[in-house]
């Protein structure tokens, strides 16, 4: 194989793994929270499956409390539910 072919094949690896649906605890009802807890869960979450590539937006964790809380939730609630 050549490192061009190789190249591809890393690249669309890459980019399908980017292309998965978010993690998330399937028990979890979210409907009740504002928007800044849902994208900080889902981060937080997210952060679980691959954390590799942690989704945390560090100014808006230090600047939001919504975000930072459903972040911190998102993430306990995928850890156990991977465990």
């Amino acid at each position: 194989m050549t490192v061009k072919k190789i190249g591809l094949v890393l690249l669309s690896v890459f980019i399908s793994a980017c292309a998965t649906p978010k993690y998330q605890s399937k028990n979890v009802n979210l409907s009740g929270f504002p928007p800044e807890y849902k994208v900080g869960y889902d981060d937080g979450c997210s952060s679980v499956k691959l954390p590799l590539l942690q989704k945390k937006d560090s100014a808006r964790f230090k600047s939001d409390q919504m975000y930072a809380q459903g972040w911190r939730d998102g993430n306990d609630m995928c850890k156990q539910g991977s465990k």
